[in-house]
């Protein structure tokens, strides 16, 4: 085994894939003039439709201020509760917290998306929305879901932010009731060369509401008819994720081949705790993350950083009800264990096989 370099993120690489593509948009924009919601952010919101198989589709600042928005339009008000999973970023949480709402997490199934048979313990008279992740690029069980939510007069908003192209049944993520968000961070599957974010619905009450809040409430006469936000996805990020677009469908067959050889390489191993692998029936995942479970998780850490392999405990290893000092609480116990052993390796486009391998072998050597 010849040591090598593998980080777990290849920064530059977002750059350098398309740096020659990109600095003609970059001259595409500039030389227009065109800053500003105009015709390459019109485009892109047009493609990333067509792509997600949903009516609209809508460009924002990040995904966060698009969970805030749909949730907006839909006119949340303060103390209404939102069930979300214990395994998501504080983003989640927070958007629902800024606008007075009160998050409320609630355990994982075994795939480590929320635990549907959760959700129901918890409801209560002040409950109002249901807010699934779909996690590492694997949809949330979300016919259920939809069931609990439809027996309860509740509404759902996705949290779809890491599934872009991922499926359950052939339905996209942010297309199952009032809308979810996508984003584009540069780490993502899809990413910008900094921070953007869209709205994916087929609700056009949503659709038109968001749409006048991203941009202070203004009408597409020009009239301010509410409070609104400065929340809106630029020109220039927008061209940059035109370029890549064509491309995606190769980036998503690349990804799901990387998580196959992980898991013929890795699931013979019994200190792993592995993530279902890649399928084309009821769910087709993206594997946005690679993550699993390892028996002395730091020990694997510390052995993969002195070979040159990177490695991420995701939202710094901690689940919402772990973030007492902002008030979340709450005992879950899959939670609570998965997140004393959960890992993710590197999984992304600008690995190539040997790099692969290395990973593999790595991990194996480890546990040797």
């Amino acid at each position: 085994m010849s040591e090598r370099q593998v980080p777990f993120f290849n920064y530059p690489s977002v750059f350098t894939r398309f740096e020659a593509e990109f600095v003609d948009a970059l001259q595409r924009v500039g030389r227009s003039g065109a800053f500003i919601m105009q015709k390459h952010l019109h485009e892109f919101e047009a493609s990333l439709a067509d792509y997600a198989g949903v009516k609209y589709a809508l460009g924002v600042g990040n995904a966060t201020d698009a969970l805030e928005l749909i949730l907006m339009a839909d006119g949340i008000q303060p103390g209404d509760e939102v069930i979300m999973s214990a395994h998501t970023m504080i983003a989640t949480a927070s958007a629902v917290r800024v606008l007075g709402g009160v998050p409320v997490p609630v355990d994982i199934a075994d795939d480590r998306t929320i635990d549907v048979e959760a959700i129901e313990a918890v409801i209560t008279e002040k409950t109002r929305y249901i807010m699934p992740t779909h996690l590492n690029g694997r949809i949330a069980d979300m016919h259920p879901i939809k069931e609990i939510a439809d027996r309860h007069g509740l509404k759902i908003v996705e949290d779809a932010a890491q599934s872009l192209g991922a499926r359950y049944h052939g339905q996209h993520g942010g297309s199952f009731d009032l809308g979810g968000c996508i984003s584009f961070y540069p780490a993502k599957v899809l990413g910008c060369l900094g921070d953007g974010g869209a709205i994916l619905t087929n609700d056009e009450r949503i659709y038109k509401a968001a749409h006048a809040l991203r941009d202070h409430g203004r009408s597409d006469f020009g009239v301010y008819e509410s409070w609104g936000r400065n929340s809106r996805l630029d020109n220039l990020q927008a061209e940059f994720l035109n370029v890549q677009m064509p491309h995606y469908p190769d980036v998503v067959t690349r990804r799901r081949a990387i998580a196959a050889r992980y898991f013929e390489g890795l699931s013979t191993i019994p200190q792993l705790g592995m993530p279902v692998p890649p399928d084309d029936s009821a769910r087709f995942d993206i594997f946005q993350n690679f993550e699993i479970t390892a028996a002395d998780r730091d020990g694997l850490k510390a052995h993969m950083a002195s070979h040159g392999v990177g490695s991420l405990n995701q939202w710094g290893g901690l689940g919402l009800n772990h973030m007492h000092q902002l008030g979340l609480s709450g005992q879950l116990p899959k939670s609570d264990a998965f997140f004393e052993s959960c890992i993710m390796i590197p999984l992304n486009y600008s690995m190539c096989d040997d790099d692969v391998e290395y990973v593999i072998d790595v991990i194996t050597q480890f546990y040797a």
